[in-house]
Formats: structure tokens, sequence, C-alpha cells
């Protein structure tokens, strides 16, 4: 038995090597046209004895500028398949953290069954050529799904059964969708081009909404009633030929709320958040792939818009022109690693409108696009005229109306008898909600706390008060001072000139009496 068994193997050895000595002699020896001859009729044949076809669906379309909506929808159809099938799975976390979605790995094979039509389905990968390490997986690997059914069968799938896991799909989508906060980072991402920015994400759990917002009640519902015209809107910005965006500038000092209003935007909506860090995108190109790479029903922020970049031209030129200055004394090294730092981002005040309402734009629909400062006037006009951002919203110091919410919030009460004086207080103070939030955190569970952080809040209002009257005398006293100054300096200036003029007409006078001989 284990001569037979040993002379099969021998056997087989044999055959394996005359095969591969038969196809190396093949390449080497045949010309180029006769094999691919021969390939393309040995394929017909194959063709005509293998009954099967394949169908390929790969993650991302267009040159992987976006993802395929295909790719997604059977991946969300197959997940609950694979879980009783497929024998290598992958797991991932939705519904706030509360439950698991389980997909077949990679190199996996499961069957579907479709009204008594059989299937198999796929999950395969290419890796790239080169190996490296990386915490990343490769920016040219490539995720695809292979369908294989009969050929007989091929109207039913293409058809109905295609339409079948395309409405499944999003349908489980819907249920399983877990909004994500993303963000750009740069060197290689997961999916990114080489060398380039993209998007990672984590889930999006901030508690935000508008009934927790330190905010005027009758400015939320404002800007609620606004967000909703614009989600329930696709008709009617089709019908006057915009694309389906919004923009909104929150404009304020630091501390009134600007993050913590994009964060009760997106609840208030069920939005996914792509927070824009401008700084580490290269180009206006990266830029426009990192638009085209956002989904649908997202809010796209850009944060401290004023302190991100350096967007105008004439800066841009006096700057640069600064930097060639400097650089003059310079070794060549320290002018090199100068320029690679310059390098860093070129993204332009016309690469940035064109982001917000160019052509690009409009590909994708149902996404807001807001901008936040703390100094609104140091923004280029251009950048925040209506249209792109078409709604602005100041974000101001807290008053009476914005501190009962956050009375009610920290803790839970809707009148007491200090509301009156915090009332008079906060009209004369300019105290930001992150300030007073501060004095109304509860450190204990005693019911005398209430008391006691209100009272902390009276005296931190007077505190400010008298903060700001300082700050004004002060300012009164330098700007007296600085008037004064200038009076002396004018007076100064008037005396020289006085003594300047009395000069000249000492001068004229002495000229006068040498030319006419008087003597004295």
């Amino acid at each position: 038995m284990m001569m037979m068994k040993g002379e099969m193997w021998s056997n087989l050895g044999s055959t394996m090597a005359a095969i591969m000595f038969t196809y190396a002699m093949f390449r080497q020896y045949f010309p180029p046209q006769v094999q691919d001859y021969i390939f393309r009729y040995s394929k017909k044949l194959s063709n005509l004895l293998y009954p099967y076809i394949h169908v390929t669906f790969d993650e991302y379309t267009g040159e992987r500028m976006k993802k395929s909506e295909a790719f997604s929808a059977i991946q969300n159809y197959l997940s609950d398949n694979s879980s009783s099938n497929a024998k290598r799975l992958k797991a991932d976390v939705i519904k706030d953290s509360q439950s698991l979605v389980l997909s077949m790995d990679y190199n996996e094979e499961i069957t579907d069954e479709f009204d008594g039509v059989k299937l198999w389905w796929s999950a395969n990968r290419s890796t790239p050529k080169t190996q490296q390490f990386s915490f990343y997986p490769a920016a040219d690997e490539k995720r695809f799904y292979v369908l294989k059914f009969h050929k007989r069968d091929r109207e039913f799938v293409t058809g109905t059964y295609l339409q079948h896991v395309m409405k499944q799909g999003k349908a489980i989508a819907a249920d399983n969708r877990q909004r994500k906060l993303y963000s750009n980072g740069a060197g290689q991402g997961f999916h990114g081009p080489r060398g380039g920015t993209t998007w990672t994400h984590v889930s999006f759990e901030h508690p935000a909404t508008f009934e927790t917002l330190a905010m005027d009640e009758k400015k939320k519902n404002e800007i609620k009633k606004d967000l909703l015209k614009f989600s329930n809107g696709k008709d009617y910005y089709a019908k006057v030929g915009k694309a389906w965006k919004r923009g909104y500038l929150l404009y304020g000092p630091p501390g009134t709320g600007k993050s913590t209003m994009v964060a009760a935007m997106a609840n208030f909506l069920n939005y996914d958040v792509y927070d824009l860090e401008l700084t580490t995108v290269k180009n206006n190109v990266e830029l426009r792939r990192l638009l085209i790479e956002t989904s649908n029903k997202s809010i796209i922020v850009i944060e401290d818009i004023d302190c991100s970049l350096d967007l105008t031209g004439q800066r841009e030129g006096k700057k640069k022109k600064k930097e060639e200055k400097s650089e003059e004394g310079t070794d060549p090294i320290s002018a090199m690693s100068k320029n690679e730092e310059r390098k860093e981002s070129e993204v332009t005040l016309s690469g940035l409108l064109n982001f917000i309402d160019g052509i690009w734009s409009a590909c994708g629909g149902e996404r807001i696009i807001v901008f936040t400062t703390n100094h609104v006037e140091k923004l280029d006009p251009a950048l925040i005229r209506r249209g792109r951002m078409d709604k602005h919203i100041e974000m101001s110091y807290c008053r009476f109306e914005a501190f009962k919410v956050l009375a009610k919030n920290y803790l839970d009460i809707d009148s007491h008898p200090l509301f009156g004086e915090i009332e008079r207080l906060l009209g004369e103070t300019d105290m930001t909600p992150a300030d007073v939030a501060e004095n109304l955190m509860l450190k204990s569970d005693d019911d005398e706390e209430d008391e006691a952080c209100l009272e902390s809040l009276i005296e931190a209002l007077k505190a400010a008060k008298e903060e700001a009257r300082k700050k004004a005398e002060e300012e009164a006293r330098l700007k007296a001072e600085e008037e004064a100054e200038k009076e002396e300096k004018e007076k100064e200036k008037e005396q020289e000139q006085c003594v300047k003029e009395n000069g000249k007409l000492e001068a004229i006078s002495a000229k006068e009496v040498k030319e006419n001989g008087v003597v004295h």
C-alpha cells in the first residue's frame, strides 16, 4: 500500500514537471502572435465547456474616486447570509456599540438561493505587488465581490435578482446605520491614494441636541425650521437648478457653543459629520477628492476657518516675498527644508471656493457645509457671501433665556428666587455659555447644592462685571494718555514750525540789510 502511494506521488511529480517544462518552452519559443491565437481559442473552448458566468463588483468606481453603492448594498445583503453559512467571518459594531454585524472574510464563498435559482458569492481583495510594513492597508489594495451563476439564469440574475439584492441591502443599511464622525489625516490611509490624505472615522456619539443647546428658543426654532426645509428640499433644489447643499457660518467668541451647535444639527438631521482639517490637505486636487468621498446626508465642518490657512492671494504674495528675502543669506539645506514646509498645503482661496459651490460640489447631495470662526471680520468676503454661506448664525454671550436652558440641564430647575439677580447681571455682563455652565456643575448630590451653584454663578458674574469695569477704565485711561501724548506731540511740532518760520524771517531781514548796505 505504501509503495503504491509512493509510486502515485512520484508519477504526479513527474507529470507536473513535464507540464511546467512544456509551458516554459511554449512561452520561450512560440511567437507572441501564435501564443495570443492559442490563448484566445482555448478560452473560447473553455467558455463552451464551462457553464458559469462571473460578475465582479469593485468597491470603488471612476478611478477610485467614489465608493460603489452596489458594493455597499451587496456587503449589507450578504451580512445575514454570512452568519449562517460562512466559516470565516468578520465582526463590526453597530447601533451605538450595542450589537454586532457579521460579514464573510476575504477568499470566503457562500451560497445564496432566490426563487429556486442557486448562486455563489465570494469576497476577494487584490494586494499590492510590493510589500511594506504599515499600520494601514496599502493604497492600491482593491476589494471586490464576485457573483457566480449558471448562464441559463443570466436574464433572471441581471434583472430580478440584482434588483432584489440592492433593495434588501439598502434596507439593511438603513436599519443598521450608525452615524460616524470622520476626520482627514496625512499619509497612507484606508483605501486612500498613495501619499495623500483620506477619511478615517469613529462612531459619532455626541449627546448635544437643540433641547440642551443654550440659545434663545426663538432662534433655535428658526434654525430647526431652516434645517428641515433643506433636508426635505430635494425637488425644490432640482426645480431651481441648484446643487442640494447649504452653507452655515457660525461666528462668535470662544466658548459660545459653535461646536455644540454642529453636533446638535447632526443629531437633529441624523447626518454624519466630516471634520475637515485644511492644514493636512496638500492641494486643491486633494481637497476636491475629499469632497467627492463624502457621503450624502452629511455635515462637512471646517472649524476656525480664519486660522486654518492663509487663503488670500495678497497675503500669500507678501508672505512669499518676505520669506524669499529672509532666505537670501541662508544655506541651501535650510532653504530646501523651508520649501518643503511650504509645500505641506497649497490649498488656495479659489480651490476652497470651488469646493463650496463649484461644479464638483454638485457630486452627491444633501450636504451641509459649516464654517466656524471667532473673528468673522478676518474672513474674505468672497468666502462667506450668500450663496456660499447661506445662513449666518451669531453665537453670542449667554443671556437669561440661554441661562434658563442651562439651569434646566444642569440643576433641573425652572425657577428660583435668585433668577432675578442673575437676569440683571447677565444683562450687564458678557459671559460665555461655557463659563456659565462651569459654575452650574454640581459637585455633589446635596439638595442645597442648587442654591450654592447659583450663588457661585452670581459671584462669578459680579467678578466678571468688576473686571470688565476695570478693563474699561484702563482702556479709557490709556486712550486718554494716547490722546494727551498725541496733543503734546502736535504742540511740539507747532513750536518747531514756529521756530523754523522765525529763523527764516531773521535770515531774510539779514539779507535785506546786507543788500541795502545798512550798517548798525
